[in-house]
């Protein structure tokens, strides 16, 4: 009787943990603005370290068919932390972005908050956006090209 009293308790305590784990993930919902034509993709990824941003360690991805204006994707149920979100328009379908022979891109591309590098690409931090416990929305303009 006793065991049983202390498993059902034990078991009581890890449900109600993993309920409050998963109430806690939210939505990322990232509105990609600034899509010049309906050519290629347009590749957004999201990174949740410093050290892989923009171009280490991907956390996720997502491509979604260009078309003029703006596109949307969403990250779905994410932990609460710190997240940075790149994106580009890949206009010859080739799953990079292209650049030129000094390095610059050839294709539009963003970051999150509109994070800008001086002699190349942002900060982590000048590109976070917090996630917490209810949904979010980030937007990334194109430019560049």
């Amino acid at each position: 009787m006793f065991q049983q009293r202390v498993l059902s308790g034990v078991c009581g305590v890890w449900l109600a943990l993993a309920g409050a784990g998963l109430a806690q993930a939210a939505d990322l919902t990232v509105v990609v603005k600034g899509v010049a034509k309906a050519e290629g993709q347009v590749m957004v990824a999201l990174f949740n370290d410093a050290a892989g941003f923009p171009r280490g360690k991907v956390l996720q991805g997502q491509m979604v068919a260009a078309k003029p204006g703006q596109v949307e994707l969403v990250f779905k149920d994410l932990a609460p932390g710190a997240y940075a979100v790149s994106a580009y328009q890949d206009l010859n379908s080739n799953q990079r972005l292209d650049a030129n022979l000094v390095g610059m891109p050839t294709e539009p591309y963003g970051f999150s908050r509109d994070a800008r590098g001086k002699f190349g690409p942002p900060k982590f931090e000048d590109a976070v956006v917090r996630v917490g416990a209810e949904a979010q929305q980030v937007l990334v303009n194109l430019s560049g090209q």
